[in-house]
């Protein structure tokens, strides 16, 4: 058994076509991570279409069970400003 600390946040964007052209907020979310000492702390994964591509950029934060739609840079700074508590 391994006794590796995990990151206990993890947010999941959506990478299908629509959402994926929204490169921006992806780039945005790998750097406040890293700037702002979040790495250990909030894992960011890429997820397949969500099938909600009405809403395009789709974001799940699972450390609080929370969609967001149409994600713009400010939204993403508060989210990340979330994070950090």
């Amino acid at each position: 058994m391994s006794t590796k600390e995990f990151p206990k946040k993890a947010l999941f964007i959506c990478n299908g076509s629509k959402c994926g052209k929204h490169k921006e907020i992806k780039k945005y979310f790998k750097k406040a991570i890293k700037e702002q000492g979040l790495k250990n702390e909030v894992e960011l994964f890429k997820m397949e279409c969500s099938d909600r591509c009405k809403c395009a950029p789709i974001l799940y934060n699972q450390s609080e069970n929370k969609w967001y739609d149409k994600v713009s840079l400010s939204q993403a700074e508060k989210i990340v400003q979330q994070m950090k508590s």
